[in-house]
């Protein structure tokens, strides 16, 4: 897959390459990831008194949820929103809220993500929470005694983080990574031609130390040819960062001894080493370099890429691994695609015809009416088979949201916000592999309605 480029970006200038580790560096099989959460997660639900045995049953539909929905927790929504803050999907649960009844709700409404009330699903990690959740508020509106929207919203994200803080949920990773991490040997290969350019490379991950060494032992120590382990590979490497607040907030450092696995206080210079917690301010001090300098690659929106763009000025790379299945299908429908944009061209051209006329008739030329209705028979023609032939496109993708980056002819908010923050992206980070270290990542020239001139006509 390509590189997906948002803004110029000269690799011979990047002198630090930084990287998350989960669903960055090292990929998930996120159907089976995301399969074993939501089984966890409802086992653990059901043991509170305010949740019924049936929850430990609920059967996982990978489908149900895609990354850059938002929630409403005040209505108990799971909502697609477009880059401009309005509501173009609803579901209630499981079931799609009629069209009138989503005007109702969200007509006057522009979704803030400020606003505590809304709730993103940000991450692949994410998407078990999006589903159990859907799940509990079908059952609350058929008749289960459940809490309120809120309360469940906060119990499934209490349950889903417990199983991340207890090891219950990586401790059965570790036991078959084979099930759940799908190897790249290309990582490997890119990350050494990279130390061959001279770039200083490092991990900064919201993982423990324990799990960080298990899961590179696993996924990058077989494909090395000139190093013996990803410990010399990387140059620093942070766990436990707690990103966004890595980002965000002053925090110390520990040091880690990583044959004991004991930490000690840091407050010296970051040099070479593992570490646990700190932040990016004194990082980047440390390390000499201008953020500028430094690339960060991760896999959430928010913790690995907005929030470096709002608090530093690191350059950010987003790996968006979902989008793999929705480029397949943008491939796929792409005779369908040259279809419907061809019946687009004839209606737009009908609608100059109808504009035209209409104009004249008003400015009293002797126009009858009547010679408008065949033309505006042909408009609802063409209405009619643009709208069966987008039925169709739509099979192409998620059966309930469609495209994770549009939200019917829109760009969704999701998209705006990898417009807006990440300089590239990409479906894996092993995509970098066909780029040389030095490339100079450059942008199409994006074409603004004005500048349409199929338009000027």
């Amino acid at each position: 897959m390509p590189v997906y480029v948002n803004r110029v970006l000269n690799m011979k200038n990047i002198k630090v390459i930084g990287f998350d580790m989960d669903y960055t560096l090292v990929r998930y099989n996120a159907e089976a990831f995301e399969k074993l959460t939501h089984r966890l997660a409802a086992r653990r639900l059901s043991e509170l008194p305010d949740y019924p045995d049936e929850v430990r049953d609920l059967k996982f539909d990978y489908q149900r949820a895609i990354v850059g929905l938002v929630i409403d927790l005040r209505n108990g929504n799971l909502l697609q929103v477009s880059r401009h803050a309005k509501v173009k999907i609803a579901f209630h649960g499981l079931e799609p809220l009629d069209y009138h009844k989503q005007q109702k709700i969200y007509r006057e409404t522009a979704i803030d993500l400020r606003d505590p009330n809304f709730q993103s699903l940000d991450t692949s990690f994410a998407i078990s929470y999006g589903i159990l959740y859907s799940q509990l508020v079908q059952m609350k509106t058929d008749g289960a005694d459940l809490p309120g929207y809120q309360q469940i919203a906060d119990d499934v994200n209490h349950a889903i983080d417990l199983l991340h803080q207890d090891d219950s949920l990586k401790s059965r990773l570790r036991k078959n990574f084979d099930a759940y991490v799908i190897k790249d040997p290309r990582v490997a290969g890119m990350l050494e031609r990279y130390k061959d350019y001279g770039k200083k490379l490092m991990i900064i991950t919201n993982s423990d130390y324990a799990y960080t060494k298990a899961l590179l032992d696993y996924a990058l120590n077989p494909f090395l040819k000139k190093h013996r382990n990803w410990q010399e590979l990387f140059d620093i490497v942070i766990t436990f960062a707690e990103k966004p607040r890595f980002f965000e907030q002053s925090s110390r450092f520990l040091k880690i001894d990583p044959e004991t696995e004991t930490m000690t206080n840091h407050t010296d210079k970051i040099t070479d080493g593992i570490y646990q917690g700190g932040n990016f301010a004194k990082l980047e001090k440390d390390l000499g370099y201008s953020g500028s300098e430094i690339l960060y690659l991760g896999d959430h929106i928010y913790g690995d890429v907005v929030s470096i763009k709002k608090f530093c000025s690191w350059r950010t790379a987003l790996v968006l691994g979902d989008l793999d299945n929705e480029i397949r299908g943008i491939r796929e429908s792409r005779d369908l695609q040259d279809e419907i944009n061809r019946l687009m061209g004839e209606k737009q051209q009908l609608e100059r015809e109808i504009n035209k006329l209409d104009s004249k008739r008003y400015e009293g030329e002797n126009i009858p009416r009547k010679t408008l209705t065949p033309l505006f028979d042909s408009m609802d023609e063409l209405n009619t088979e643009i709208s069966e032939l987008l039925g169709q496109y739509k099979a192409f993708f998620n059966p309930y949201w469609g495209e994770i980056l549009r939200a019917g002819f829109d760009e969704s908010r999701y998209a705006e916000q990898v417009e807006k923050y990440a300089c590239i992206y990409m479906t894996k980070v092993s995509d970098l592999y066909n780029y040389s270290p030095k490339t100079y990542f450059r942008p199409y020239r994006r074409i603004m309605p004005h500048e349409d001139l199929s338009l000027q006509d």
